[in-house]
Parts: C-alpha cells; sequence; structure tokens
C-alpha cells in the first residue's frame, strides 16, 4: 500500500533481492558495507554547489575506506568526469576493497593510496573524512587498532590545506574523532550543508520516480 519503497540493510544486495519481487519502485537506503546511492547523490550535489564544478577535482577520501559503502558509490559517480583523482586514505585492513580499485582503474581514474593523512592534505581540492565503523569488526583488537588514527582538526587544516579545500563528512562523526568540532566555524567546512542537501536530493529523486518532476520544474 505504498508508491515507494525505501530500504535500509545491513546486508549487501539486500534492496537488489526486493527489488526483484517488489512492483513497487525500490530505493537503496543502504545495503551494510555495500552501497550508499542516494548519500552519494547528496554528496556529488553537495561539491558541485560548493566547487561550481566537479571536472578536473582532486578528493581525498579517509577512514574507514572497506565498510564505508558511502565511499564506495561516490567514487563510482565521480568517474563519470572527466580529470578527477581519487585519493584513498586508510589503514591497510580498512583500505578500500579490491573490486572497487578495479573499477576505478577500468575508468581511467587517477587513484593514490596511503596510510598517512597528510599525503593528501595539500593537494585535495576536496577532504570526505569517515569514520572507523565498530559495528562492521568483528574483532574488538581489529577495530583498537585502527580507530583513532586519523582526525582532521583546525590547525591542520589551516597549516596544510588549500584555502578553499572543502571538508565533508557523511555524518554522524565520533566523539573527540576524525573531525574535530573546531572545524564547524570554517567556511570550508560543508558538512552541514551536506547534510541539508540529502532532504532536496530525496525529494528530487521521489518526484523522478514517480514521474512527477514536471510539475516542479
Amino acid at each position: 500500500y505504498c508508491d515507494i519503497m525505501v530500504i535500509r540493510h545491513p546486508d549487501i544486495g539486500s534492496a537488489d533481492i526486493a527489488s526483484r519481487y517488489s512492483k513497487k519502485p525500490v530505493i537503496n537506503g543502504g545495503d551494510g558495507p555495500g552501497e550508499h546511492p542516494t548519500q552519494a547523490l547528496l554528496d556529488l550535489f553537495t561539491i558541485k554547489e560548493e566547487k561550481q564544478h566537479i571536472d578536473n577535482l582532486t578528493i581525498a577520501m579517509v577512514g574507514d575506506l572497506k565498510h564505508g559503502r558511502t565511499i564506495h558509490s561516490l567514487a563510482k559517480l565521480l568517474t563519470l568526469y572527466k580529470g578527477i583523482k581519487i585519493q584513498l586514505i586508510a589503514p591497510e585492513e580498512v583500505q578500500a576493497p579490491p573490486e572497487l580499485l578495479t573499477y576505478l582503474q577500468q575508468k581511467d581514474c587517477e587513484v593514490m593510496q596511503s596510510e598517512h593523512l597528510q599525503d593528501c592534505l595539500q593537494s585535495a581540492d576536496v577532504i570526505y573524512m569517515t569514520r572507523i565503523q565498530k559495528e562492521r569488526f568483528d574483532d574488538l583488537e581489529a577495530y583498537e587498532r585502527v580507530n583513532g588514527r586519523y582526525a582532521l582538526n583546525h590547525d591542520l587544516v589551516e597549516k596544510y590545506c588549500k584555502r578553499d579545500v572543502t571538508i565533508m563528512h557523511p555524518l554522524p562523526r565520533l566523539k573527540g574523532g576524525e573531525l574535530s568540532t573546531d572545524l564547524d566555524e570554517l567556511p570550508s567546512a560543508a558538512y552541514f550543508r551536506q547534510a541539508e542537501n540529502g532532504t532536496l536530493i530525496r525529494m528530487a529523486l521521489y518526484l523522478l520516480v514517480l514521474n512527477k518532476e514536471a510539475k516542479f520544474v
């Protein structure tokens, strides 16, 4: 008795399975550590709004890139643009999965991998921070080894980053963790605007799926 099903599920591929059986449109609201396409759309929109273009940007993705479904979806969307460079900054244990790297390489996207945050700070046009996702770890000791490895704060941004760098985060952030609150007042801190853009993008998506967009354009 609905018009659209939005499914958020802990298992990879869950929305795809649902779409095979549902007579209603299915939107993937996040399938475990797999994909999060609507987040990727709002992230892309945020980058466009903040930078006024997407081509030829260097995007640094930092944190849990193995389990970070927002990273997986955004990286794939970025390959649709010209001259994109993606910097993947993560501990080896939670670096981006091999299949994502293969996909990016097949799309002729320039990719750099590192375990060191400062390797990306000077060259990045956009820094996309993510939290280490404790809930994805079966081994607590493995989580503790990588948690807290990266912390972006006001001093690092002022000292190393471009003046117009855009700082993003899918939220929520860990308290005292990867994204310091002393960044919140910087003009380049886009993560609250990023979250607000989620409402706009999802409204637009509903209109497109329901073929109602002509009433609002």
